[in-house]
């Protein structure tokens, strides 16, 4: 027997997108459902970058230092390496204010930190292990999601369906949300590699003809990201896991004494890279944000604090209006309208430096020539600042507008 539940706004998702919308519409006072398919956030290799732009948030929020408490590592900037001579990409430093860095932390302290704040608003429902199975529909209206749970079925009716389940959201498929597809020519193998004291004290890129690896300091290891071919993951399994320890070796000379930490291929995990954004993000009852609504490329590291900016501004645009059960279909194609040019942006870019640096070098057999843009990033530190206002803060961030205090009313 199904157990059925009533909510002014159901959140498909408990990512980064979905548990801070629901976080937010809470706190201005919405009745708030957010359901998670798995019983906790411990999953490895995902968008572990808190960006200033998030930063920023959890400052307006009054909860930064709080946050900052959390075990994290700080980056000042970013470079990237090519043969043996290292350029100097973005300086976070430059950003004004006391979120002038990168935060790198794992996602799922990020997540519980959001959970456990967010619960003890009265008006917030966190369902673990609670799958979104279909939306449920009145004619041509989304009101509501038919759920399993850890005992049984639900049926959860909701005013607003926000659907934040990530790039292969089953929610946008069951709304037959057209979606617009732009490739990519990688993808991206990750896997963690044991960090010592006399290893750079920085994350960095490095570039080789035909290689590129990606190196986040975690502090007691790397999080590694090798750019590869699209597709060649296969390819790279039939040479066996001891060809591509040899390979990263060569790439990264300083680890080469640690590669046999790569037992099997069990070790290393694919991302499989995909660009796309719906064509539209909504129809009647339902909206699509973050990754549901625009998968991202890895370029930038930008993805869930892209994420995070659409849940801001659907709780901006949608809480009181919500709160007082006055939601019109217009509203929620607002949300779209005022995220969409910073996602367009963002994605062109994105799309531009896959194009003409990514496939570049993964298609290159001699030795690399730095761009003339790394080398006057390098060359001009003044210019720093441009990437770092791009990565850091991105196209039109968005700001805490939201009565905090509505809940209690």
């Amino acid at each position: 027997m199904s157990e059925k539940l009533s909510t002014q706004c159901c959140v498909v998702g408990g990512g980064p997108a979905g548990l801070m919308a629901g976080f937010l519409l809470a706190g201005a006072g919405v009745d708030v459902i957010v359901l998670e398919k798995h019983a906790d956030f411990l999953r490895d290799f995902r968008g572990d970058t808190i960006h200033p732009s998030t930063l920023r948030l959890m400052e307006e929020l009054g909860m930064l230092d709080e946050f900052l408490k959390l075990p994290h590592h700080r980056a000042y900037e970013l470079s990237a390496q090519i043969g043996e001579r290292r350029y100097k990409v973005a300086d976070f430093s430059s950003l004004p204010g006391k979120c002038n860095f990168i935060a790198f932390m794992p996602q799922w302290d990020f997540l519980d930190f959001i959970a456990e704040h967010a619960r003890a608003l009265p008006n917030f429902r966190l369902l673990m292990r609670t799958a979104a199975e279909n939306l449920l529909f009145d004619g041509d209206r989304v009101c509501g999601v038919s759920a399993t749970g850890p005992e049984r079925e639900q049926k959860i009716e909701a005013k607003l369906v926000i659907a934040a389940d990530g790039r292969g959201s089953h929610m946008r498929d069951d709304a037959k949300l057209p979606v617009e597809d732009f490739g990519a020519p990688m993808d991206v193998l990750w896997f963690k590699l044991p960090r010592k004291e006399t290893d750079p004290d920085e994350s960095f890129g490095r570039l080789a003809p035909g290689r590129m690896l990606v190196m986040i300091d975690r502090g007691a290891y790397w999080q590694c990201g090798c750019v590869i071919p699209k597709g060649g993951a296969e390819e790279l399994r039939e040479k066996g896991i001891e060809a591509f320890r040899e390979s990263i070796a060569r790439l990264t000379p300083f680890l080469g004494d640690r590669v046999e930490t790569l037992k099997e291929w069990s070790d290393v995990n694919l991302l499989t890279v995909q660009v796309n954004r719906l064509k539209t993000w909504s129809r009647p009852g339902l909206l699509c944000i973050g990754d549901a609504a625009h998968a991202m490329s890895p370029v930038g590291g930008v993805g869930v604090n892209l994420a995070i900016q659409d849940a801001v501004a659907a709780a901006n645009l949608l809480a009181e209006k919500l709160r007082n059960n006055a939601l019109k279909d217009d509203d929620l194609a607002a949300v779209e309208r005022r995220r969409a040019f910073p996602t367009r942006v963002t994605q062109a870019i994105q799309l531009a430096v896959q194009n003409r640096v990514v496939r570049s070098v993964l298609s290159a057999e001699k030795p690399l020539e730095p761009p003339l843009a790394l080398r006057l990033f390098n060359a001009v530190p003044l210019l720093r600042r441009f990437p770092a206002q791009l990565i850091g803060l991105g196209v039109r961030p968005e700001h805490i507008e939201l009565n905090r205090d509505a809940s209690s009313a």
